[in-house]
């Protein structure tokens, strides 16, 4: 059977960052789509795929227009 979703601290550990920022981008409404089980956070696979295909750029500047459009 394969893995469906990824902890937090699989998360973390796969994008080298903290667990806290996860939590910190939870809060904003930042970062992937996440499912919340009794106090128990898990990311399903599907939906990290997705906010990264998001994150992809070509270029410093497309980026920059993305941020900066209103």
């Amino acid at each position: 059977m394969s893995k469906l979703n990824l902890t937090e601290r699989e998360l973390a550990e796969m994008w080298n960052v903290s667990p806290k920022t996860l939590q910190r981008w939870r809060t904003e409404g930042r970062g992937p789509s996440y499912l919340k089980l009794s106090k128990k956070v898990v990311y399903p696979l599907e939906q990290i795929k997705t906010f990264e295909s998001k994150s992809l750029y070509t270029s410093t500047s497309e980026r920059a227009s993305f941020v900066s459009s209103p």
